[in-house]
């Protein structure tokens, strides 16, 4: 494709975006609470200044010894990946249409970018202090990948393109609900409930955004269907990058790899959660029944609508190892 065709759409899907303000500014206290209604990571963990304090956290260390290694793991990969919020914020500014101009801009779209990123930070908050305080966590190391993946950063493949970033969040935030949701479920399944309690209140927020960035779609695909199918596809052609990874622990270049592997082998998230996710969204927008279409908007429905079960096939094959040596696992007696 010429640059002038790629200037004409980046042109149409931004005044697309920029009609769709009144729509954002109408339903952001839809998708988000006030403040004083929201949790704070301090309701979930032992309460500081308190008589009982010591015994509120050994209770919490006794629980947190039952977890297996595994579990561990994907917990830590997990909330590494939710304290790079730096650059998913700075993501969303740089979308079309979509930037806050002045840092304190009350357009709908700025009010919805700034409101998501201070939901979002608590759940980095309060997994972060609740490994810190199982005592089984090598936080230096933790701390160091985090680091560097803000330093790192991530590019998504969206080309600042706003129908190609919504399709990636409806993604990303389907994803990382499942993650956190299995993650509560198999930490019942070890006895700590107060775990549990902690990745099912952050999956409701993310199942509450899922549903945000699907309704921010929904309207580009009623204003410009032809536009919106292609974007799915070329998105999905590219392949859904996960934010974290970049992850590094300033020794091991593979860590985000086997961290992936681990959380597919305890059934965390896996290539078939990949596949239910693609057959979700082309189910929530209509794809298999979209007329009128041009042929190149067409031949991107039919990839669409075969594309879940070829990663179901992918899924499928899928092959599980061993736990590989993780840093960020604390060593008996040592760092």
């Amino acid at each position: 494709m010429q640059q002038e065709e790629l200037d004409i759409i980046s042109s149409e899907r931004f005044e697309v975006i920029k009609s769709m303000e009144g729509f954002v500014a109408e339903r952001v206290d839809t998708y988000l609470k006030p403040v004083n209604e929201c949790w704070q990571p301090s309701d979930f963990l032992p309460e500081t200044g308190t008589e009982d304090f010591s015994d509120q956290l050994r209770s919490l260390q006794e629980r947190a010894q039952a977890l297996p290694e595994e579990l561990l793991i994907v917990l830590i990969g997990d909330m590494i990946t939710e304290e790079a919020l730096p650059t998913y914020q700075t993501y969303l500014n740089r979308l079309e249409g979509i930037g806050d101009q002045t840092g304190m801009s009350d357009s709908g779209w700025a009010r919805w970018s700034r409101g998501w990123s201070a939901e979002e930070n608590r759940h980095g908050d309060l997994l972060n202090r609740y490994l810190y305080l199982t005592g089984r966590v090598n936080m230096r190391s933790v701390e160091t990948t985090i680091q560097n993946l803000i330093r790192d950063g991530f590019d998504p493949k969206t080309e600042n393109d706003p129908y190609l970033g919504f399709i990636y969040t409806s993604f990303q935030e389907r994803a990382t609900r499942i993650s956190h949701r299995n993650v509560a479920t198999l930490a019942k399944k070890a006895g700590d409930e107060r775990l549990h309690k902690i990745c099912g209140i952050i999956a409701g927020d993310e199942a509450n955004h899922e549903a945000a960035y699907k309704a921010f779609m929904t309207r580009i695909f009623e204003i410009d269907p032809r536009g919106a199918i292609s974007a799915f596809a070329t998105m999905m052609k590219k392949n859904i990058a996960m934010p974290g990874g970049a992850m590094y622990d300033g020794s091991d270049r593979q860590i985000f790899t086997k961290y992936a592997r681990v959380a597919q082998r305890i059934g965390v998230y896996t290539v078939g959660d990949y596949a239910e996710i693609i057959r979700d969204l082309v189910r929530h927008w209509n794809i298999e029944r979209m007329k009128g279409l041009s042929d190149f908007a067409a031949e991107a429905q039919d990839y669409l609508c075969s594309l879940a079960e070829r990663y179901e096939r992918l899924a499928k094959r899928a092959i599980s190892g061993g736990t590989p040596a993780f840093s960020w696992i604390q060593t008996p007696g040592g760092k």
